[in-house]
């Protein structure tokens, strides 16, 4: 039954293969951290993961986590309306509003899963959804969830916003959707023009700040507080696994009727075990460390800037920007896919990324900076860069 199927795949995968853009999953066998080992080899310089503040193995976190297991147990076997929700997952949803200034905030198990429920919980075929062209693959399905009538601004572009603003005038809701930050480039949507023109407009604000909250911003409270609207943004979403701790979770954070419907409707919520209590307890401990001191924001940025100039005076064709994502641009895939191997060897990790993942002839090494590198760690990274290219 299978037999046909298979050979289109094989014949597919074949053919991913060829062009240069197949995805290998290299092993690793450390803890998420600084240097790590890949498939048993000695240790390398790992500048691909969204460890941003490098909390994956933080100590503090970790002992919040082992101290959860014991109290709370290791997970709920149920969803939160049936017998899912222990007091810390209410005191996370509490911290997390207090962290971003909003009225209430709703747990998930990812923030895949809180786009996936955001939308078709509070629009309906009256409305309109106005998507940035380069959102997250997560918006994307969760528009296509919804009944909204659908429209994509080109990406940042503020003309091409108002004038798709200008065509749903008729709308009941119009609601504007975008990522604070686009993983890929590395690049921040411009939330002060975008509110501007809600504004005028009178729509709504949704930002999916995933690659941002944490450490963008004066507070680390992300690119609302970076550009000055954090009273603007009537919905937020992001997630617990990349600056907020690295585990996993996500949430949904703005005005309480839109948190309460959420928790009513939404079926990823609904349908969805409950968070584990060793994340809740650990993402708790991150809020702490985030309150108490700027020292990792510090770090990060200024193992970010000194990468760029670097990278930069060493000749490589880096996306311009003041993000952690520092994407250093190659064009063709299987050289993107070589240098990376290359780098490996050379003692630093990296991925090469190509379509459909960027877009055709955008191959690029994305690297992204972490706190947990040194000043040592950045400049050995990047006389790895210079070092592979020479291999080239």
């Amino acid at each position: 039954m299978f037999g046909a199927m298979r050979e289109d795949l094989r014949t597919g995968l074949d053919e991913i293969r060829a062009a240069g853009l197949y995805k290998s999953e290299r092993v690793i066998t450390t803890p998420q951290q600084a240097a790590v080992q890949v498939n048993g080899s000695a240790p390398v310089l790992n500048f691909c993961a969204n460890n941003y503040l490098g909390l994956a193995d933080h100590p503090t976190l970790i002992k919040s986590a082992q101290a959860a297991l014991d109290t709370w147990g290791f997970g709920m076997a149920s969803v939160r309306f049936i017998c899912g929700t222990q007091a810390p997952h209410k005191e996370l949803e509490e911290r997390l509003s207090r962290f971003l200034g909003t009225e209430d905030t709703i747990l998930y198990s990812s923030c895949f899963d809180a786009n996936g429920g955001l939308f078709e919980t509070l629009l309906t075929d009256q409305d309109v959804v106005i998507s940035d062209e380069l959102n997250h693959a997560s918006i994307i399905d969760g528009i296509r969830l919804c009944k909204a009538q659908r429209a994509r601004y080109r990406n940042r572009d503020m003309a091409d916003l108002e004038a798709k603003l200008q065509e749903a005038a008729g709308a009941r809701y119009r609601l504007i959707a975008t990522d604070g930050v686009f993983s890929m480039d590395g690049y921040l949507a411009p939330l002060d023009e975008i509110v501007a023109l809600a504004e005028k407009y009178d729509a709504l604000v949704m930002v999916d700040d995933s690659h941002a909250v944490g450490f963008m911003g004066a507070t680390g409270r992300g690119t609302p507080e970076h550009f000055g609207v954090g009273d603007k943004i009537d919905i937020y979403t992001g997630t617990l696994g990349k600056a907020l701790g690295g585990a996993s979770g996500g949430y949904v954070s703005g005005h309480a009727e839109i948190v309460e419907m959420l928790r009513q409707r939404s079926r990823p919520y609904l349908f969805s075990n409950s968070l584990a209590p060793s994340i809740t307890a650990a993402a708790l401990s991150t809020l702490d460390l985030l309150d108490s001191s700027a020292e990792l924001l510090t770090r990060l940025r200024d193992n970010s800037a000194l990468f760029r100039a670097r990278m930069t005076e060493a000749g490589f064709d880096l996306l311009p920007g003041e993000h952690p994502i520092i994407p250093v641009m190659i064009g063709d895939a299987a050289e993107a896919a070589r240098l990376a191997d290359l780098l490996l060897e050379e003692g630093v990790y990296v991925i090469g990324f190509s379509y459909p993942v960027v877009p055709h002839g955008k191959a690029r090494i994305r690297t992204q900076m972490s706190a947990a590198h040194s000043t040592d760690d950045v400049n050995r990274a990047v006389d790895a860069f210079i070092a592979a290219r020479a291999k080239m």
